[in-house]
């Protein structure tokens, strides 16, 4: 008796939501899995372990029929593009369990902070010490040339694995005289403290006096200095000096658009520069030509924190998003139940209008029934793509072309197939990446 040998159909998966998920292949799943999440942070549907051991899974699966190139694309687009810190490093992680030269090249390339040296490390024996692999080695090597003594300084912590641990084990070649003296000083612990405001503060400084010191010396990093202004307004610091420091955006381009929205909501006092700031990446970000109508999810899973934590919302990373499109003609619709039209307005007005309207359940396709009432040229929609429906509708505008923006790392959703080209992701790039594919 013949066997039969015809490959069966895989079994149906299914959204976190109940319904069928459409099909994807494991790049866009890994995709999705990596460009959407703050990893080892749980979120409303998966704790944070299980989609760490999602993207392990969904690697070795790319990696085998692919090779290692989709990865270490992926993790560089995640760190250098997305502005991402732990996912790309996990991914350049499992990379090394297949080996090859693309691994030390992707690796020297994602770390772009000192302290990033020993979380790799961290990663990498997660499961138990093991020899370093010579492309590791190599990787890490390369990359711990990239930093100054007050770089080295200020993420030297106390910690299991140390910096100077790491430079102990992968042996860097430095690249001069004076680089070679900085680690001298690294390897017998001479390396001055660094002048940060977490040294200062635990030194026992006046709060007012340091925070002012630092702006004045411009040694307060952007993100810093949004997760740092209740504290500095508390300790009396001059608002103007602030404000200042605010519309510099000295180092903002590594600032994802929702980390205005936790400023203003902790600050409120410094709004007006705050919106000013956001609206920067507008500015920066090409005009997109002709009729642009924007679809916000709005349904009750957009309402979950972005991770366990983050005090942001999904809500409010899409809104974030919708706010910086940069457009000849802009309309802003939300949908849950039902799709209703918002005010279209850029920056932090903008958000307001779309996160006021959060509630109810998922029905995207009677929310591009709605938007097709309407002429356009390209839709935009921004979910989690955990819809009441299967699969998301076609839309009947003739032409237009449709974007579908997943700022969630849920296991499956339902926004793929023809007419859409699906982005992850929370950055205002995925803006300009349109942008982009629009003018090939």
């Amino acid at each position: 008796m013949q066997s039969n040998t015809r490959r069966q159909p895989a079994p149906p998966s299914y959204t976190h939501a109940g319904v069928r998920a459409a099909p994807t292949s494991p790049i866009q799943q890994l995709r999705r899995s990596v460009l959407s999440c703050l990893l080892w942070e749980s979120e409303f549907y998966e704790s944070g372990e299980q989609i760490a051991n999602r993207i392990r899974q969904l690697v070795s699966e790319v990696v085998k029929r692919h090779g290692l190139a989709p990865v270490a694309n992926l993790a560089i687009e995640a760190r250098e593009t997305q502005h991402l810190r732990h996912a790309p490093l996990m991914l350049v992680r499992e990379m090394a369990r297949h080996g090859g030269p693309l691994v030390s090249s992707t690796l020297t390339r994602v770390i772009q902070r000192a302290d990033e040296l020993a979380e790799f490390l961290s990663m990498y024996w997660a499961e138990g010490r093991t020899p370093i692999a010579k492309q590791v080695r190599k990787g890490l090597a390369n990359a711990f040339r990239k930093f100054d003594a007050y770089q080295l300084a200020k993420y030297n912590r106390d910690k299991a694995i140390t910096l100077r641990d790491v430079m102990f084990m992968v042996h860097p070649t430095p690249l001069d005289d004076a680089q070679a003296a900085l680690w001298a000083w690294l390897a017998n612990n001479e390396l001055k403290a660094p002048d940060t405001w977490e040294v200062a503060l635990s030194g026992g400084a006046d709060k007012c006096e340091t925070f002012t010191r630092l702006l004045l010396e411009e040694k307060l990093g952007y993100l810093a200095l949004l997760r740092n202004l209740r504290n500095m307004a508390e300790a009396g610091v001059d608002p103007a000096l602030v404000q200042r420091a605010i519309l510099a955006r000295k180092g903002a381009q590594n600032v994802l658009p929702f980390r205005y929205i936790a400023a203003v909501r902790a600050a409120p006092q410094f709004a007006s520069q705050l919106n000013t700031a956001l609206l920067a990446c507008v500015q920066r970000s090409p005009k997109l030509p002709g009729r642009t109508v924007v679809l916000v999810d709005v349904s009750g899973s957009m309402d979950m924190q972005l991770s366990s934590k983050s005090d942001l919302r999904r809500i409010d990373a899409a809104a974030a998003l919708a706010s910086v499109i940069n457009g000849d003609s802009v309309r802003t619709f939300v949908y849950a139940n039902n799709a209703v039209e918002v005010p279209t307005y850029q920056g932090l007005p903008g958000v307001d209008q779309i996160v006021r309207e959060v509630g109810g359940g998922t029905d995207l396709a009677r929310g591009i029934q709605a938007v097709d009432k309407t002429e356009y040229d390209r839709l935009i929609v921004i979910t989690d793509e955990q819809a009441q429906t299967y699969q998301t509708p076609s839309p009947k505008v003739p032409g237009a072309r449709c974007y579908l923006i997943n700022v969630a790392s849920a296991r499956n959703g339902v926004g793929y197939g023809a007419p859409w080209t699906h982005l992850d992701g929370f950055s205002e790039h995925v803006i300009r990446w349109i942008a982009a594919l629009e003018g090939e």
